[in-house]
Order: structure tokens, then C-alpha cells, then sequence
């Protein structure tokens, strides 16, 4: 295996972090469309989130070898990863407290994913409703380390690349 400085200047890497994140998409689908589980809002974009994580794999999968690839991989894999923690806590918030959400998606005009592909992205649920939970953990208490987790591995790929770059320019 590599260093892990390496690691985002191969394709392999890039492609195992689109393969997880289909997954997950795939997962949210079956529940969906198998289970019954109705989406809402903030399940909708919790998969948005996904979705940039994906898409960001893609990107740095296609040219791994090029600065711009990794930078734009790199971008949307930490920003869906963040934007996903941060929709996924407030989730568990309202879960708890007993509020609600919006009930239609509010995409700008420019990316009206629920309008594009509502078989994806429109939401049908409520947030506060449990519909699903894995060992008492509720959907969004499942996905907060596995944002968490995303996160944590993009940190230590990116930190361990600055680290290379600096001794390599102060060797």
C-alpha cells in the first residue's frame, strides 16, 4: 500500500470513496422504495450531501494525477461530508425535541433536485417521525459517524499530504 500522501494522486482511492457513498445512496433508496420509509426534508438532503460526496470522488478519480481533480474532489468531499454532519445533527435535534422541518425541499432554482429527480430528492415524511432504528439508533444517529468518519479520513489524507509537501520543500 502507499503512503498516504499518495493516496489521492491514485484512482483506486478516489473510486473506493464513490463506491461507498453509491452505497449509501443505494441503501437510502431500498429503504425507501423496499421498506416503505418515506424521506423527508432533511433526509433529502442528507442524500444531496452524499450525492457531493460522490460526486467529489468522481472528480478526483478522474485525474487523480491533476492538482484542480484533487482540489475539487477534496472540496466536495469535506463540504458534503460537513454539510451532512451538520443536517444530520440537526435531524437528531428535532427527532428529540419533538419539532418538525420544512416540508417541502428548498433547492435554489439553478439545482431543483427534488423537481429533477424526485424519485431521489423530493421529501414525503416528517423529521421527527422514527421510522427505522438500528441497535436504538435512529437514521440520523447512524449517519453522524459515518459523516464523522468521512470527515475524520479526509483530515488525516489532507494532513498527512501538507505533511510530505512541507518536509519536502524544507528538506
Amino acid at each position: 500500500m502507499p503512503p498516504l500522501h499518495r493516496l489521492p494522486t491514485r484512482k483506486a482511492p478516489w473510486l473506493l470513496l464513490a463506491a461507498s457513498a453509491l452505497l449509501l445512496e443505494l441503501c437510502a433508496l431500498y429503504f425507501q422504495y423496499v421498506m416503505g420509509l418515506e424521506p423527508c426534508v432533511l433526509c433529502v438532503y442528507e442524500r444531496t450531501a452524499v450525492a457531493g460526496i460522490l460526486a467529489g470522488a468522481l472528480i478526483g478519480a478522474s485525474a487523480p494525477h491533476t492538482v484542480l481533480a484533487r482540489l475539487a474532489g477534496f472540496t466536495l468531499w469535506i463540504g458534503g461530508a460537513a454539510w451532512g454532519l451538520g443536517l444530520a445533527l440537526e435531524h437528531m435535534a428535532i427527532q428529540a425535541g419533538g419539532a418538525s422541518c420544512d416540508f417541502l425541499a428548498n433547492y435554489p432554482d439553478w439545482f431543483s433536485l427534488d423537481r429533477w429527480l424526485p424519485w431521489m430528492f423530493e421529501p414525503r415524511g416528517f423529521c421527527d417521525e422514527i421510522q427505522w432504528t438500528l441497535f436504538g439508533y435512529s437514521m440520523p444517529q447512524t449517519l453522524v459517524p459515518i459523516y464523522a468518519l468521512y470527515l475524520g479520513i479526509a483530515a488525516i489524507i489532507l494532513l498527512s499530504r501538507l505533511r510530505w509537501h512541507w518536509r519536502s520543500r524544507h528538506a
